[in-house]
């Protein structure tokens, strides 16, 4: 029999401590001027909530490869860290040093040190308690808004695009793309088997998907020049929705599913809370083969949050399920948590109603859904 843990691939919620190693390739003599601005650096950093101490190394083999780890009391501190525009503002410096750089987080599952390992654990916080399994999928998410009235002009264009290749290289594909839109908010979801990075690289460099970003160019609310590397960076970290928790029910994989988002926009500064609560219901519904809810994915960024849902079925089958809320007074608390004005919501609804004018509110429609072959 699976186990509730087995089935949740991704998860920054179980409250163990996160470490984050990111690898830099610097351009060549570059590195008395990165050294420098990362001197500048690590003091803003130190003062982050949630930071606990970080390191940095440079190859004893090529003076060019850089390592910086750090590590977090849990994920959700870092998350809001690398994802503010203060975190933006603070690692600019390092951009005109760096050829090449990749991220990788990962939970602290065992730790094995000295005679205070035990102390250390208890004060710096916990340890993942199980290994997780998956499927072997990564999954990440883009979103962006475009000017109010462009809408129909954007889904054209996003829905019409030609597939790149799936084929990133021997160990990394393209599994599936999926694209909404709620009002002028556009996200597109994306579901990779191997390197995440590696792929995004190879989307962004064909040329049927060049030829969509600069056809929405003229419409986006955030100018971006796709020439200037510094202009897409900005673009796309700022675009990142990260997914925070993942899961397959108990009758996961099911193969007749239909594919839906929902969007969650929470009143300032309630985003994470926002994921947290949808994350544990979305666990706590997960024991139901027969459930309307086959999978689910939880993204979140700042006060933005997107729930993927895989369904058995239409949503309003099961509008609480479908909402991730259902239980007492849990619509409630969702309610209290979301920016109504976003989702055109007024009034004060309570139980059946307000879950029903939620699930409406919240409803993203599709633009287009794309597996690869």
């Amino acid at each position: 029999m699976t186990t509730l843990s087995e089935r949740i691939s991704q998860s920054a919620f179980d409250g163990s401590r996160l470490r984050v190693v990111l690898l830099l390739d610097l351009h060549d003599g570059a590195q008395q001027q990165f050294l420098t601005a990362y001197e500048h650096m690590r003091h803003q950093v130190a003062s982050v909530p949630g930071h606990i101490s970080d390191q940095l190394c440079q190859s004893i083999e090529n003076p060019s490869q850089w390592l910086i780890t750090s590590e977090w009391e849990s994920a959700p501190p870092f998350l809001a860290w690398v994802n503010s525009e203060d975190h933006l503002d603070t690692v600019k410096p390092l951009h005109d040093c760096v050829r090449d750089t990749r991220s990788f987080r990962y939970s602290v599952l065992r730790e094995t040190g000295g005679m205070n390992c035990v102390e250390v654990c208890r004060r710096e916080g916990p340890l993942q308690a199980a290994p997780r399994v998956g499927d072997g999928v990564v999954r990440h998410a883009l979103t962006f808004t475009v000017q109010p009235g462009t809408e129909e002009k954007v889904a054209a264009i996003l829905a019409e695009y030609a597939s790149p290749s799936a084929r990133v290289d021997d160990t990394t594909r393209l599994r599936r793309t999926s694209l909404f839109m709620h009002g002028n908010r556009v996200v597109r979801a994306i579901e990779v088997e191997g390197d995440l990075m590696a792929a995004l690289r190879h989307v962004a460099r064909q040329p049927e998907v060049r030829a969509v970003e600069e056809a929405i160019n003229p419409y986006l609310e955030q100018d971006r020049d796709l020439d200037d590397p510094q202009s897409a960076r900005t673009f796309f970290t700022r675009a990142a929705l990260p997914a925070v928790h993942h899961l397959a029910t108990a009758g996961g994989g099911s193969a007749d599913v239909e594919r839906h988002a929902l969007y969650y926009p929470a009143k300032q500064g309630c985003g994470m809370a926002l994921a947290r609560l949808l994350s544990e219901q979305d666990e706590a519904a997960a024991g139901e083969p027969a459930g309307l809810v086959d999978s689910s994915t939880v993204f979140q960024r700042d006060d933005i949050v997107v729930r993927l849902v895989d369904t058995r079925g239409p949503l309003d089958a099961d509008p609480l399920l479908a909402l991730g809320v259902r239980g007492p007074r849990k619509p409630d608390v969702l309610a209290r948590l979301l920016d109504l004005e976003a989702l055109g919501l007024g009034g004060s609804p309570t139980g059946a109603e307000l879950a029903a004018r939620l699930l409406r509110g919240a409803d993203m429609r599709l633009i287009t859904d794309r597996r690869a072959g």
